[in-house]
């Protein structure tokens, strides 16, 4: 099964790392099955990549190394079946299953096995920390080290977030499958939300020195295109890669040479992606095509679509952006999407429309604390000629980012006031 080289050590170690990252959700998904205990199913996955890190570097990397890693994973499920004897009896039959099946499942068999992984690991039971670290564990691949870089956590809390969320799984026999019909489109949204969170949190980062990070909006980014292949009539499926392809796309525009922030409107939209707005327009169309009636990420997704056909600011369809975030807020009746309506409006028709709006909401639960709110009423205050009612505005919405670049950014239009 293995090659006949012998490579070099590092570059074993590189090559074992490259077929972690596209192995380990398969390989998990495949296990869980089995064990029905995602839990279970990584650390078997994890003596897998053990037996790969000791064995690789002298034997050379298999032809096949996700057969491989399964055969060894299963070989360890066998011997904790035969050694642990609290397990169920059912188990025993379980390890016949196991001792007789050497070959990795077809091809349609994986995509089941990924996507009942998908939705047990965005279980509502569990908390949305949970849902996100997990999900970036088995799906992501990624280590609790990287996890808590990106969510600026201590890795101590990371892991115990993990460890808990298998445990809850496992306690409440949550099962191993994808929702009957009667509740998939609640346990879908639970999935979406939850994609789409590590991807926000890669796109603005909500604290720490950096305006974005990158690595976890390509993480959120490969787990959605995962669920669209798993879930091709799903239009919301679609409509959600839309939206991130296409916020993707202004990546490279919306941070300056020393990493401070650049707004929509000023940046250069020639360093926009073409490929990613091309991919995003392509989802946005599926999604259309699938759908009657347009979901929040489909609608999400269409806004993003008209600053992308856009070519200069100017050439904005604002009026166009305004009605589907009315749309917008009559599916989610959130004043986050209402807040972004009021910068709509008073693009299309004038700061004091937009203020208007903004005032109507000012008082809500919701905003309390949202450094955006002050940051949009101070903008269209500037807009007004009303520069100390602006500047007031920016110096507290400075207050209350927890992102430094976001802060200074937000201190210069203060000052600029």
């Amino acid at each position: 099964m293995a090659s006949d080289t012998n490579p070099h050590p590092q570059a074993a170690n590189r090559a074992i790392e490259a077929v972690w990252r596209i192995e380990a959700a398969r390989l998990i998904a495949g296990l869980a099955r089995f064990v029905r205990d995602v839990g279970l199913a990584e650390e078997l996955a994890q003596d897998a990549l053990v037996a790969a890190l000791e064995q690789w570097p002298e034997t050379g990397v298999p032809r096949n190394p996700g057969a491989w890693l399964m055969t060894v994973a299963k070989r360890r499920a066998i011997d904790l079946i035969r050694r642990n004897e609290r397990l169920e009896r059912n188990l025993i039959e379980l390890g016949h299953r196991l001792d007789t099946e050497e070959d990795l499942p077809e091809v349609d068999e994986i995509e089941d096995d990924l996507l009942r992984l998908v939705f047990t690991a965005c279980h509502p039971t569990l908390s949305m920390e949970a849902r996100v670290a997990l999900t970036l564990r088995v799906l992501g691949g990624l280590t609790t080290d990287e996890i808590a870089r990106a969510f600026l956590v201590s890795e101590p809390t990371v892991a115990q977030r993990i460890v808990r969320a298998k445990r809850t799984l496992a306690d409440k026999k949550i099962p191993f499958e994808v929702p009957q019909a009667s509740e998939l489109s609640a346990r879908l949204a639970s999935v979406l939300e939850v994609i789409y969170l590590i991807f926000n949190e890669g796109y603005s980062a909500t604290a720490g020195d950096d305006w974005m990070r990158p690595a976890l909006c390509e993480d959120a980014l490969r787990l959605g295109r995962v669920l669209a292949g798993l879930m091709p009539k799903e239009p919301e499926v679609h409509g959600l890669v839309a939206l991130m392809e296409i916020q993707a796309s202004r990546s490279a525009a919306r941070v300056g040479p020393s990493g401070e922030p650049i707004l929509l409107l000023e940046q250069n939209r020639a360093r926009w992606d073409q490929l990613l707005i091309r991919r995003g327009l392509a989802a946005l169309d599926k999604a259309e095509q699938l759908g009657a009636e347009p979901g929040p990420y489909t609608l999400q997704a269409a806004i993003a679509a008209c600053h992308a056909r856009a070519l200069a600011p100017e050439d904005t369809d604002w009026e166009r952006i305004a009605s589907l975030y009315e749309a917008l807020a009559k599916l989610s009746r959130s004043p986050i999407v209402e807040l972004n309506r009021a910068v709509a409006l008073a693009m299309a028709y004038g700061p004091a429309v937009g203020l208007q709006l903004l005032d109507q909401i000012v008082d809500e639960p919701a905003l309390k604390g949202y450094h955006l709110l002050p940051s949009v009423r101070g903008d269209l205050l500037f807009k007004l000629g009303r520069r100390e009612e602006a500047r007031a505005e920016f110096e507290r919405a400075a207050t209350m980012t927890r992102n430094a670049r976001e802060r200074e950014l937000l201190e210069e239009r203060a000052a600029a006031c």
